[in-house]
């Protein structure tokens, strides 16, 4: 697949932090963890920076799910149970994703999702539509290699693989499809990547911290303190990562999510990392401000409806 060649001056300035209110979608595999469900729930309640203009189910394949279309289903579902408890209508709002991953690089698999991505960001706007992915990134690439012209009209915010520098890229999100990420990674798209050790990983909370500011305040706060007590069986001295929240908090203020830029890696056959200083830039996240992006997300979901 050869996708449109962005002039890297222009790549770079629509690389940089947001200074000012965004639109976004978001790409989630809502079903799949509980980290996917406080991601959302703190995009819709950011209304004066970030304006939502759909969620897409992302496929999974975890105990959670028996194939990935059933994953992509069951956070479809998930999507519009927390739609309900934002008042929310899911209709014309939730799109259901790819029911399998890329079976080779360049095949995509089309859907609902991918099909909405290109006709909205395709349409007239007066900036680029960003394009918020905190699961398999299969949705984005299909839509990518079915209209290339995409990566001028959008930026990739995904969380996903690990640092770099990190022996290792092998990470849930990543794995579940290669071939979807080596599409976004070497297709030039406009992309900052937020890894999960040592950064997305800061984003830890406990039972305690959720029941003191969260739990009983309503019925969006009960759902999620709900989810997050029946993931793990004993709380004893138990933390859990929310990793997901750390993309959807880049584009609510980029300080709390340091980044710099970098050159865009290859991901090997060994699921490894490889350096290519003539490979374009791309944005990489290098730390979380877990206290700030925590008071934020708490406040915020104290005040939902």
């Amino acid at each position: 697949m050869v996708f449109p060649i962005i002039d890297e001056a222009i790549r770079i300035q629509r690389l940089a932090p947001p200074t000012g209110a965004v639109s976004m979608v978001l790409d989630t595999d809502t079903y799949n963890e509980i980290d996917d469900q406080f991601a959302l729930a703190y995009a819709m309640l950011s209304p004066k920076v970030l304006t939502v203009e759909a969620i897409y189910a992302a496929p999974f394949h975890n105990p959670n799910s028996s194939s990935p279309a059933d994953g992509m289903e069951k956070s479809y579902e998930e999507i519009l149970r927390l739609l309900e408890r934002l008042g929310v209508s899911g209709e014309s709002f939730a799109f259901r994703g790819s029911t399998g991953y890329l079976p080779a690089a360049a095949e995509a698999v089309d859907s609902p999702a991918a099909r909405d991505l290109i006709e909205r960001a395709m349409s007239e706007r007066s900036g680029p539509l960003y394009v918020v992915a905190i699961g398999a990134i299969t949705n984005v690439a299909s839509a990518l290699l079915l209209e290339p012209e995409l990566v001028n009209r959008i930026v990739v915010v995904w969380l996903g693989g690990h640092p770099h520098e990190w022996p290792t890229a092998r990470e849930f999100n990543l794995m579940q499809d290669i071939h979807a990420a080596r599409v976004v990674l070497d297709s030039g798209v406009p992309f900052v990547h937020v890894p999960c050790k040592n950064v997305a990983q800061f984003l830890r909370t406990t039972v305690p911290e959720l029941k003191e500011h969260i739990a009983g305040r309503n019925a969006l706060c009960d759902f999620l303190f709900e989810r997050f007590c029946a993931h793990h069986d004993d709380h004893f001295a138990w933390a859990k990562e929310l990793w997901d929240v750390s993309a959807v908090a880049w584009l609510v203020n980029p300080a709390w999510v340091p980044t710099a830029l970098a050159h865009s890696p290859i991901l090997t056959d060994q699921l490894t990392w490889s350096d290519d200083p003539q490979r374009h830039f791309i944005r990489v996240a290098t730390d979380c401000n877990r206290n700030a992006i925590f008071a934020d997300m708490f406040r915020k979901l104290q005040s939902a409806p």
